[in-house]
């Protein structure tokens, strides 16, 4: 009996290797803040002779979106398959949980025998639910996977990076002529401007370099006939206006597939080796991809649409986008597009493009881009970054690539407009958009709980009225004021967070109007509803008004007995009061940086906004050296 049972253990050991043998190898190879600057997607400045060669067999993507504009969220939509904003991820470095119940991709495709590596990034805004990868790291790597184990592999290239625009490069890698680079509509034509658009391109031609050593690899240890292979960017250029932002040049993001003769019958039905595709995609979309091609049925909830394998779904009309938090700025944008628009809207429109963003801002463009439009040099397009947002924006890409020509008041648009919006907001109310509540809500309403599941809580989240108040609010071209008026009353406290954000997104006059809710606002249970009460009083009240909501605010920001989430809007909002707050310059500039529980991956962001605010009400503080540039004329 003993031999028989072991005959049968070798007899499935045996099986389980076959069927794993049956499965195609997946390498993921990606790169770090760049759009689709690659010479097979039609960019004749650029030089990828390997990318470029990987197309030539394969199949480019032309409309893929990252469905973030910036690294954490976007990779927190490829780790779960879900929308950031349906599980409180979609903040720029925050950190949540999935319900227990959820699992990352990896765990499903361990699960069905593949070896699953990362090399090495991984930048998640959630909790791993417990063992995600087989060997994550620098040393992982798919040759180190067992004998007859299929792998999945990712290699992922930091050399692209918005940090390497700024930083110097070996001189035979300096081989883009500034003169030469294409200077969008948006950015100033100015030597600084055309030599970081020239470096970001020999770190596309370095990162290039980089992914040929993969597929070399691949292919001189005979697997490149066994692999499924994806390159893509994780999101547009690490460029200002690129990066953070949810244009399509934020966005859009270079994706080629290539599917060998072998595995063939799993690839898109319009595959063509050296062929395009218009088919809209997005990061949502790779997660159900992946497991389809593996042929594991998606589960339910992952939110997006397989494109390939076994449970490859219909072509969606739309692809979605967001923007919420960025490090210390607290935004709030939704997007969507289909083939020729994108429409944007803005649910904090009274904040301008350009916030002041630490990191943003070290990057040479930037500074002279900011500094240009204060000294009144630049023309419309190029000042448009420095100003406020409209509520809603609509481009057409076919003939409109820098996105400069809003078209949301036109009427031939109209229902362009129309139909964009409605798609926008359908998602919202399908995926259970948490994003609309303030971030420390998120978390205060979830409990120990996901935010996922207390989303789709009425009771904990009555989303769709939350929402509608965030439409009244933001849309700042209507009065609604006695809308205004009856929100702030709400039993919710996210209705009266958005009500005091109407006023102060309409500004004097509103304010003015409402000076009597604001200032009984003051006192909310809700530390976000009082907060922005307060700026809306420290902006544009009157004397005591005004004093009592500064001298409030100056309260909020001290971390040490608020929540940073507080203490981030308290400083936000007294940055943006300007010298209305100089009378507190001393109390700022000595204010803790650190409270009782600052997540890790929030440190910098409260000594960030101490800084800013204190520089800006004429406090001296010693900048950061420069790293020079020897190497580029």
């Amino acid at each position: 009996m003993k031999l028989l049972r072991l005959f049968l253990l070798g007899l499935l050991v045996a099986f389980n290797v076959m069927a794993q043998q049956k499965l195609p190898n997946i390498l993921w190879i990606t790169s770090e803040d760049n759009g689709p600057e690659l010479g097979c997607y039609g960019d004749t400045y650029a030089k990828s002779p390997n990318l470029d060669g990987l197309a030539a067999k394969g199949m480019m993507y032309l409309n893929c979106w990252s469905t973030a504009p910036v690294c954490a969220p976007a990779r927190t939509t490829l780790i779960s398959g879900l929308y950031p904003p349906s599980t409180g991820a979609e903040h720029m470095r925050s950190n949540t949980q999935l319900p227990s119940r959820f699992k990352m991709y990896p765990q499903y495709l361990r699960a069905a025998g593949y070896y699953c590596t990362n090399n090495s990034k991984e930048d998640f805004n959630l909790a791993k639910p417990g063992q995600v990868w087989d060997v994550g790291g620098r040393q992982s790597h798919w040759k180190n996977r067992p004998e007859g184990k299929p792998f999945f592999a990712i290699f992922n290239h930091t050399i692209s990076h918005e940090s390497q625009i700024r930083n110097a490069i070996p001189t035979a890698n300096v081989i883009h002529d500034p003169k030469q680079v294409r200077v969008p509509a948006y950015h100033p034509d100015t030597p600084e401007v055309r030599k970081d658009w020239a470096q970001y391109y020999d770190r596309i031609t370095m990162m290039d370099a980089r992914a040929g050593q993969n597929l070399k690899e691949l292919a001189e240890a005979g697997l490149a006939e066994d692999t499924i292979i994806f390159y893509y960017g994780d999101h547009g250029s690490g460029m200002p206006r690129s990066k953070r932002w949810p244009y399509n040049s934020g966005l859009r993001v270079p994706l080629i597939l290539y599917v060998p003769e072998k595995w063939r019958h799993l690839a898109p039905k319009d595959y063509k080796p050296g062929g395009k595709t218009d088919r809209l995609v997005g990061f949502i979309d790779f997660a159900p991809t992946l497991l389809s091609i593996a042929g594991i049925k998606p589960p339910k909830h992952l939110q997006g649409y397989s494109f390939m394998g076994k449970y490859a779904a219909p072509e969606q009309p739309y692809i979605y986008g967001f923007r919420g938090r960025m490090d210390e700025r607290y935004d709030m944008v939704r997007v969507v597009r289909d083939k020729r628009y994108i429409y944007i809207r803005n649910y904090m429109p009274h904040k301008i493009y350009g916030q002041y963003i630490s990191y943003m801002f070290k990057t040479p463009t930037t500074q002279v881009w900011h500094d240009l439009y204060h000294a009144g040099k630049l023309n419309a397009a190029q000042s448009k970054f420095w100003q406020t947002k409209p509520s809603e924006e609509l481009y057409d890409l076919a003939n409109d690539r820098d996105e400069v020509n809003n078209l949301a008041d036109s009427k031939k648009h109209a229902d362009i407009l129309k139909r964009l919006r409605n798609a926008q907001q359908t998602l919202a109310v399908k995926i259970r958009d948490v994003g609309f509540l303030p971030e420390g809500e998120i978390h205060s309403r979830s409990g120990d709980g996901a935010p996922y599941d207390m989303g789709h809580n009425d009771k904990a989240y009555p989303m769709e009225r939350v929402m509608n108040a965030a439409e009244i609010a933001s849309m700042k071209s209507e009065p609604a004021g006695k809308e205004l008026a009856k929100l702030i009353t709400d039993k919710d406290s996210a209705v009266r967070y958005w009500a005091a954000m109407g006023y102060l997104i309409r500004g004097e006059k509103a304010v003015a109007s409402g000076r009597k809710q604001l200032r009984e606002a003051l006192n909310d249970k809700s530390t976000a509803v009082v907060c922005v009460a307060a700026e809306a009083l420290g902006r544009y009240g009157k004397g005591k008004d005004q004093s009592v909501a500064i001298d409030t605010l100056v309260k909020h920001a001290d971390v040490s007995k608020n929540s940073v989430f507080t203490s981030m809007l308290a400083l936000n909002a007294l940055d943006y009061v300007d010298d209305n707050a100089k009378r507190h310059i001393a109390t700022i500039k000595v204010l803790p940086t650190k409270g009782k529980i600052t997540p890790a991956r929030m440190g910098n962001y409260v000594p960030n906004l101490i800084s800013k605010t204190i520089a800006d009400l004429g406090l001296k503080v010693e900048p950061k050296p420069k790293r020079p540039r020897k190497n580029r004329k």
